[in-house]
């Protein structure tokens, strides 16, 4: 929703479209060069940080309006996904700071208790990952920027996206060991040391130099290639990459990985 015209429906015909206080919030975590962020959009009317999100509209299904969201503030399609859980405590979209006189002065429209916006809303979790290089974040007209934020120096932010981040990423290194991930994160060719860093950055946790890359080898999720990395007179480092079939199987099947 980038036009005020657009906006105006919205809020006071939204529900046309969208299902009343039914919404979903992604947390979009991206990885470049050894560290793990989260997109967080500044919310203009709390002044505070938030998760991308939106409410479910009537023709499509969970998944399809997390899609969408993603899509809208990374610029990317095809996200790997994952929902991981619903969200509904009483107070959860209490709004601190909210200022309706700005709302009113941003929109030309009121919000008032009858709205169809008004109440308690139920959200559902999910994450994404993507490569912050390929993603184009962009804030909307309720956003006043859209920053890349550390997984260990996150803000303070509105309503129980805090919550959410930390339910996202303890969810999304539980997934991590049955589903691969990386195949879109990772160059089309890396070492088994880019792709242990890559692990042990999306895990948290400390892995063998030597034994998770072979695990990776001896189920066939990765293949040597036939190149090298130069590196002067050092011992070069082979080259692998993923095989297609072995992770798509896996993504729909689940694998032991770490």
């Amino acid at each position: 929703m980038n036009g005020l015209q657009e906006i105006r429906h919205f809020l006071e015909k939204g529900y046309r479209e969208y299902r009343a206080n039914v919404s979903v919030d992604c947390t979009i975590f991206g990885y470049h060069e050894g560290k793990l962020q989260v997109l967080l959009l500044k919310n203009k009317l709390l002044s505070q940080w938030s998760l991308p999100g939106g409410y479910v509209k009537h023709t499509e299904n969970l998944d399809e309006a997390a899609a969408r969201v993603t899509a809208e503030r990374t610029g990317i399609e095809n996200l790997f996904l994952k929902q991981f859980k619903v969200f509904g405590d009483p107070d959860r979209n209490r709004m601190d700071g909210f200022d309706p006189e700005m709302l009113y002065e941003m929109t030309g429209v009121r919000v008032t208790e009858d709205s169809w916006l008004a109440g308690q809303a139920v959200t559902i979790g999910f994450y994404a990952i993507t490569d912050i290089v390929h993603a184009q974040p962009k804030a909307d007209i309720f956003s006043s920027e859209s920053q890349w934020f550390s997984i260990d120096e996150l803000p303070r932010m509105a309503f129980d996206h805090n919550e959410i981040v930390r339910e996202a990423l303890f969810n999304m290194r539980i997934h991590l060991y049955h589903f691969p991930i990386g195949k879109n994160l990772l160059p089309q060719k890396f070492t088994l040391k880019e792709i242990r860093l890559f692990y042990e950055v999306m895990s948290g946790k400390t892995l063998n130099a030597s034994n998770f890359p072979n695990k990776l080898i001896s189920i066939g999720l990765i293949k040597k290639t036939d190149e090298k990395l130069k590196i002067g007179a050092h011992r070069s480092p082979t080259f692998y990459t993923f095989n297609d079939e072995v992770y798509e199987k896996a993504l729909e099947e689940g694998v032991v990985l770490v």
